[in-house]
């Protein structure tokens, strides 16, 4: 499984879950874990937030790990690199998450092959890869852009095949 792999199919569906889990989160404010972290909020999404290393993020508890947050989320946005990405994978199992977007912006990110291997062993559907931005609605900026780009380069997920 690849980045081209990635349909825009799963991509709406994991979009359409309320309540997710963003692992990895950092405690920096300008990073991109908790631009993501404030956008979904905004849009109205139940969003967790998960670092052993952190107490709160703006304003919000954050967990240590994902068996630690009640109730279970629905989905999980892992912002972590490829070796915790591989531990993580396991938790979401053992819990339940059924859906995980493993972020990338174009270079290696959260993905990880043996944890694409061990989610698709437990049926728990993945995004390897990509940028959430791109595909939340009416986002604009060099998120847009980004967008346009892989567009006119192919690199854009499409629908799947009926």
């Amino acid at each position: 499984m690849t980045i081209r792999d990635t349909s825009l199919d799963n991509i709406e569906d994991f979009l359409a879950q309320k309540r997710i889990a963003i692992i990895g989160i950092s405690r920096d404010p300008a990073s991109l874990s908790v631009s993501l972290f404030r956008e979904f909020c905004r849009r109205g999404y139940d969003v967790v937030p998960v670092n052993p290393n952190l107490a709160e993020v703006q304003g919000q508890k954050c967990f240590s790990r994902l068996q630690d947050v009640r109730p279970v989320v629905d989905a999980v946005l892992l912002m972590t690199s490829p070796e915790v990405t591989n531990v993580v994978v396991r938790d979401c199992a053992e819990v339940g998450v059924r859906q995980v977007w493993m972020y990338s912006d174009g270079r290696q990110g959260a993905v990880s092959e043996e944890a694409l291997e061990f989610c698709k062993s437990k049926g728990i559907q993945v995004i390897p890869g990509q940028c959430p931005f791109m595909f939340l609605p009416s986002v604009g900026g060099i998120h847009r852009f980004h967008g346009f780009l892989r567009k006119i380069t192919g690199r854009f997920p499409h629908r799947s095949a009926p």
